[in-house]
């Protein structure tokens, strides 16, 4: 059995984070759990699903509300740290976040916050989400896996090949994509741009290519940000797949709450075996 706070300082263990970040929250406690209902997605229908199969805990990957959402876009400074990592400084680095922070947080001033928040208390269901901590997990095991087979002369192929390696790209229905360059680009210097909130659009990208980065991995990018990018072309763009990205640092983390002896069923997750 489980509580609440076990599990989410279980996930910060495995990321090696010593604080819960912004986007991550407990929204009803919950203590001697034994059945977990794990979502990417998890609102209200997932609550009320999850009180009709007797589970004891509903947990979800996205933010669902509360600080969670309000503060959303305070993790998205995260792009700061992995930027000045590079060798990027730091003065460039938050000029190049300052535009979709201010967005980010602008958003999230219009969410309903306390929707699901408040369906929960009211059905008595334990409810939390734990986002950048497996983010964070799965940026290292991808980052890992590039490293593993990256050589010099590694093509943007090779690095695409390399992450299909693992289970959840294998298993997804979605395909890993070069949106801006070739597969017989030279790969240069990669970085895996994630497990800071959501993606850094156009102008994270461009500043790392215009810093010696040759490729970006994105878990997802939008359209316009696409366009600019295409259009500038500086560099080569691989975006992996949203959910199967989210996977690949969930399942660890499903793992370790197993190992400990919770029953834990799934809804989105593409699986690793």
């Amino acid at each position: 059995m489980m509580d609440t706070e076990e599990i989410m300082a279980l996930s910060l263990k495995l990321a090696g984070l010593k604080t819960v970040p912004e986007d991550s929250a407990i929204y009803l406690e919950g203590r001697n759990m034994r059945k977990i209902f794990f979502g990417i997605d998890a609102g209200v229908p997932e609550l009320l699903l999850a009180r009709e199969l007797g589970y004891d805990c509903v947990v979800a990957h996205h933010p669902a509300g509360g600080t969670a959402i309000l503060n959303f876009s305070q993790v998205f400074r995260r792009h700061i740290q992995q930027m000045t990592e590079v060798g990027i400084s730091k003065s460039e680095a938050e000029r190049a976040v300052s535009k979709k922070l201010a967005d980010l947080a602008v958003d999230a001033h219009a969410r309903n916050y306390d929707h699901a928040v408040d369906v929960a208390k009211a059905i008595k269901m334990p409810y939390m989400n734990v986002h950048t901590p497996l983010d964070e997990v799965g940026r290292r095991i991808m980052s890992d896996k590039i490293r593993s087979r990256a050589e010099k002369d590694s093509t943007v192929r090779d690095v695409v090949s390399a992450l299909r390696e693992l289970p959840e790209f294998r298993n997804a229905r979605t395909e890993i994509e070069i949106r801006v360059g070739k597969p017989e680009n030279p790969a240069g210097k990669v970085v895996v741009s994630h497990g800071a909130g959501t993606n850094g659009g156009y102008e994270i990208a461009k500043t790392y290519f215009e810093h010696g980065i040759g490729t970006v991995i994105y878990i997802h990018v939008g359209v316009g940000d696409l366009d600019k990018l295409k259009a500038e072309s500086k560099g080569n763009l691989v975006v992996t797949g949203h959910i199967a990205s989210d996977s690949v640092g969930i399942n660890p983390f499903i793992h370790e709450l197993e190992n400990k002896g919770l029953s834990v069923v799934t809804a989105g997750v593409v699986p690793d075996r």
